[in-house]
């Protein structure tokens, strides 16, 4: 006949004292109080194996951080475990990793690693900015969320404030950013499934925007403008190099001397200040190569074509050409970007090649499998094609005065 156990009480636990050697307190069911001489009490349960049918003990912890009555509820909790045939210590041991994982793999901890991993391949104002859009809009209200607790909800109500401000455009690149900083859990297999990967769906769509340029046909009046402007010969030749090159305003304005080659009348643009994060080379045409003549006197014992007005050994602002056109009266109607676009059109309906007009504009070919194949630069090709277009250009720039025609 089994031993009959009396249950224990808050008062005999209370009052079990320490001697020389431990001894226990039984509960029933496997639950035992051990009182060790040096006054500690720790809950323990005995339980058989539910597969090996070996005697375990499994610690529930110390009195009285864990009281009687919480050391029944474990026990009951680890007899319906048993009765399921699942191993408790493996169980416990399979929460607590749980939980750990939990707050190891938050979100901002993966945000961390994804920066990281970024700066190693997109520009540092670039990378800058990315990171200042999650640390402005999502970290202080997700960077604690486990990774694996990322769900649209969460994310639809954290982004909600910058689509209720029409900022759609934000909205999508930091809907990117979070599938790029799940990607890695997922890599780094912390997570099996990414929820959030259709998140940018749940918001308005943004407004695709182009950058304000003119037609075709309005490039003598533009360069008519420039010609007569009060601006200073400096931003008359960034506008006119800008518009000869095809480059981007920044790419314009951060032309170094050390970067052209005179003698074979080619500007090799480095990786780090282009978009796409490799390097450019532009064929110079002979109209190019005589605004660097009419710089030489101007910068040419500079670093920069177009050195600063305040700090001379610095380039001028990105922006100064933007500005320009706007106090030449081309505000809302024509930005320094558009200058591109401006040669792009042309060069398109004059049916120069493509592949040689894009590549002039160091675009990246959409084509991810032709782009990893095609390495060309066509720079013979484009160099005709360059040519041509500062040929454009020049005859473009002849305009009627009440004197005549003058001829820049």
């Amino acid at each position: 006949m089994p031993r009959v156990v009396t249950p224990l009480t808050d008062t005999k636990i209370k009052n079990a004292k320490p001697t020389e050697k431990e001894y226990t307190l039984a509960d029933g069911g496997g639950l035992q109080l051990r009182v060790k001489p040096n006054e500690s009490k720790l809950w323990v349960l005995k339980y058989t194996h539910p597969f090996s049918s070996k005697r375990t003990n499994l610690g529930l912890g110390k009195y009285p951080d864990i009281s009687l009555k919480e050391a029944r509820v474990k026990r009951e909790e680890i007899a319906n475990l048993l009765a399921n045939k699942i191993d408790p210590k493996a169980y416990f041991e399979k929460q607590l990793n749980e939980q750990k994982s939990k707050l190891i793999n938050t979100f901002g901890c993966y945000a961390q690693k994804w920066i990281t991993l970024k700066k190693q391949s997109v520009k540092p104002d670039t990378a800058a900015k990315m990171w200042s859009r999650l640390e402005n809009h999502v970290l202080p209200k997700l960077s604690a969320t486990p990774i694996e607790d990322l769900k649209p909800q969460l994310v639809i109500k954290t982004l909600q404030p910058l689509a209720a401000q029409g900022k759609l455009e934000t909205v999508k690149r930091i809907c990117r950013y979070i599938n790029e900083v799940m990607e890695i859990g997922i890599a780094g297999g912390v997570l099996e499934v990414n929820y959030v990967q259709n998140v940018t769906k749940s918001f308005a769509a943004p407004n695709s925007k182009n950058m304000a340029t003119i037609k075709p046909e309005q490039l003598p009046e533009l360069m008519k403008s420039i010609a007569l402007s009060q601006t200073t010969l400096l931003t008359k030749l960034l506008l006119e190099w800008q518009l000869h090159t095809m480059t981007r305003p920044k790419e314009a304005a951060t032309a170094r001397w050390d970067e052209i080659d005179i003698e074979n009348s080619l500007w090799t643009i480095p990786a780090e200040k282009m978009k796409m994060n490799r390097p450019h080379t532009i064929p110079l045409s002979p109209q190019v190569i005589e605004l660097l003549k009419k710089l030489l006197p101007i910068s040419g014992h500079r670093n920069y074509l177009f050195p600063s007005h305040r700090n001379p050994n610095s380039h001028v602002n990105t922006q100064s050409a933007n500005m320009a056109l706007k106090r030449m009266g081309y505000k809302g109607t024509l930005v320094s970007h558009g200058l591109r676009a401006l040669a792009s059109t042309i060069l398109n309906e004059k049916g120069f090649n493509y592949d040689h007009i894009e590549a002039a504009l160091a675009h990246k070919d959409r084509n991810q499998i032709r782009a990893a194949y095609n390495k060309a630069q066509y720079i013979e090709q484009r160099r005709e094609m360059m040519n041509w277009w500062s040929q454009h250009i020049e005859e473009a720039s002849i305009t009627k005065t009440s004197q005549g025609i003058t001829k820049k």
